[in-house]
Order: C-alpha cells, then sequence, then structure tokens
C-alpha cells in the first residue's frame, strides 16, 4: 500500500497499547533538515545582501536583502511548524496536532507576500518617482554570486527531498511539491526557486544600471521580484487553505488504501472508506467493512479492533476507524480496477 506522498510500509508498528482510534505522533522526516540548511543559507544571505544594499545602493539589491530577510522569518515559522505539528494526541485533540503544520506556514507564506512581496515593490515604485544612482557595482555582483551558491545548496537539498519522495509514489517532481501533504518541504521548494529566480532578475537590474547609467532597470527589477514573491506566496497560501479545511486523499492513494484493506483475510467487502489529511504524511481512515464469516458481537469487535491497530501500523496512518457494513451497502472497488 503506498500513500499520497510517503511509503505506506506496514513494519511501522504504532504501540499496541495505543488507541487505533486516535492520532499518533508523527516521525521526524527529513524536512526538519530541509529547513534548517534554508535558514542557515537565507540568514547568511540576508546578512551579506542588506551589506550590500547599503553600501551600492541599488534598489535591486535592497529587494533582495528584504526578500532573504523575509525567508529566513519564514524558515522559523516552519521549524516552528515541523515541532508542534509533532506533538502526541490527548484528550482534546483526539486527532493530534498535525494541522499546525498549516497553520504555521500559512503564516510563513503570509509573511513572505506582506514583507518580501510587499516591500518589494513599493521601493521598487518609490525608486521609480524619486531615483537615485547606485556605486560599487562590483559588490553587488560578488554578493548576488555567493548568494546565489547559498540558495543554490539549500534548493538542491529540498529537491533532493523532493525527487525521493516523488520516486516513491511515481509522480514528477514539481507535482509532489505541489500536492505533497508536507507544507515544509512545500513552502522551502518554492521559496528557494523564487529567491534564484529573483537573484537572475536582481543581476540583470544591477548590470542594466551600470551600463545604461539609469536607476530605472534597477527600480523595475525590484518591482519584478515582488510579482515573483507576491505570486509564490499566494500559491502557498491556497495549498494550506485547502489542507485547513479538509483535504482529501487523491484518487491514487485511496486506491492504495482500498486495495490493500481488500487484500487483509479477515475482510469480505469495504462499503464506505473516508481519508483525510490530519497533518503532514498523517492521514485519518474511516471505513465500513464486511468481515468474512457470521461471527458473535465479541468476536467482531475484536476482529475490528485488529483491523483498526494493523491500520496504524503504516507510518501514513494517523487513526483508523472500522465498522461493519450493511448487506445492502454496495461494494467499493479501487477505480483502477
Amino acid at each position: 500500500m503506498t500513500g499520497d506522498d510517503s511509503d505506506l510500509d506496514p513494519s511501522r508498528g504504532a504501540a499496541e497499547s495505543a488507541s487505533p482510534r486516535v492520532a499518533q505522533t508523527g516521525a521526524t522526516g527529513e524536512s526538519t533538515l530541509t529547513v534548517v540548511i534554508a535558514f542557515v543559507a537565507n540568514a547568511l544571505v540576508a546578512v551579506a545582501k542588506s551589506a550590500a544594499a547599503v553600501l551600492t545602493g541599488s534598489a535591486s539589491m535592497l529587494a533582495e536583502a528584504v526578500h532573504s530577510w523575509a525567508d529566513t522569518g519564514n524558515e522559523v515559522f516552519l521549524l516552528i511548524a515541523d515541532r508542534r505539528s509533532r506533538r502526541a494526541a490527548d484528550a482534546e485533540h483526539p486527532l493530534g496536532f498535525g494541522r499546525e503544520a498549516y497553520v504555521w506556514s500559512m503564516f510563513a507564506a503570509i509573511g513572505l507576500f506582506a514583507v518580501g512581496a510587499g516591500v518589494s515593490i513599493t521601493h521598487g515604485i518609490q525608486e521609480l518617482v524619486h531615483p537615485e544612482p547606485a556605486s560599487d557595482f562590483g559588490i553587488a555582483y560578488a554578493v548576488l554570486g555567493a548568494a546565489f551558491v547559498l540558495e543554490g545548496i539549500s534548493f538542491l537539498q529540498a529537491t533532493r527531498q523532493a525527487r525521493a519522495e516523488a520516486k516513491k509514489v511515481e509522480r514528477e517532481v514539481l507535482h509532489h511539491v505541489l500536492v505533497t501533504s508536507d507544507p515544509t518541504l512545500r513552502a522551502v521548494f518554492a521559496e528557494d526557486a523564487a529567491a534564484l529566480a529573483g537573484l537572475v532578475v536582481a543581476f540583470g537590474g544591477v548590470l542594466a544600471h551600470q551600463l545604461t547609467g539609469s536607476p530605472v532597470p534597477d527600480a523595475v527589477g525590484s518591482i519584478v521580484v515582488g510579482v515573483v514573491l507576491a505570486v509564490v506566496s499566494l500559491v502557498l497560501v491556497d495549498r494550506n487553505r485547502r489542507f485547513l479545511v479538509g483535504e482529501a486523499a487523491l484518487p491514487g492513494t485511496r486506491d492504495a488504501v482500498l486495495a490493500h484493506l481488500l487484500g487483509m483475510p479477515q475482510v469480505e467487502r469495504v462499503t464506505y472508506l473516508r481519508l483525510e489529511y490530519v497533518g503532514p504524511r498523517s492521514l485519518y481512515l474511516v471505513a465500513s467493512v464486511d468481515l468474512r464469516g457470521n461471527e458473535r458481537e465479541e468476536s467482531v469487535a475484536r476482529r475490528l479492533d485488529e483491523l483498526e491497530r494493523a491500520a496504524v501500523r503504516s507510518p501514513a496512518v494517523a487513526g483508523a476507524v472500522f465498522t461493519v457494513s450493511v448487506p445492502e451497502e454496495p461494494s467499493l472497488r479501487p477505480a483502477a480496477g
């Protein structure tokens, strides 16, 4: 059985004493490392860009500095998202805290829009209205080059993680990044891609400023960087919104789970199946099944409990509830079948 964005290897067992009807604590994934690398890279780049913006007076460099400081702050939100979303379920939160990942990732996306995009566009417009010449272009080029290397390292880590996950579920990397239930991977990948694009735009703006002596291309570069950040942030906000309101599993994941249930020796039919994300790589499963044989109530209850415990042994199933189907309910079949 394979999941939306992770391997549903049933070898991982939840503690047998834990209730299979509540969310289990999620395991720490590679996303933490990805966010930490992005944080370090963005912090170093932000300091360098800020110094270059002061020394050169370049509008594009200032936009890039703001962009990097916004990204650095966003990584803090993403680290909080990763930590808080892995807290164990309790009596007041039986489905766990997985959705906190989307709340904090939403804050990061809004911050990118308000700070990164807003300041970059505003400063670019101000520079067009009140242009000021820049100087020391060599410093700007050196900082942009160093920033490209650091951002590239962070982007390679995010790409490596995304490629490995996409390969497991047989998806294209970009498609996987867009649909994955892991908001931290999506945010780092998107922000790093936007950062690299912004560096290219900033380089063009600084170069045009130097060659023409006009600050207009530099100011336009600042506006373009802001627009790129606005588009990226709006995409991230929309994806987090979808998971917060309750994103159902993709058809491929649903079919895989259904096929797995039908392959269990205790299950004759499945008549109802609901899979909803309650956190990154964390699904809550509710199913109605027709058990093989015709047993007493106590025996049926124990078999249903066994099915629930078997389901949560998969790392992508946070909790599970099984009920008995009524005879007249139609059977479900995987769409591929």
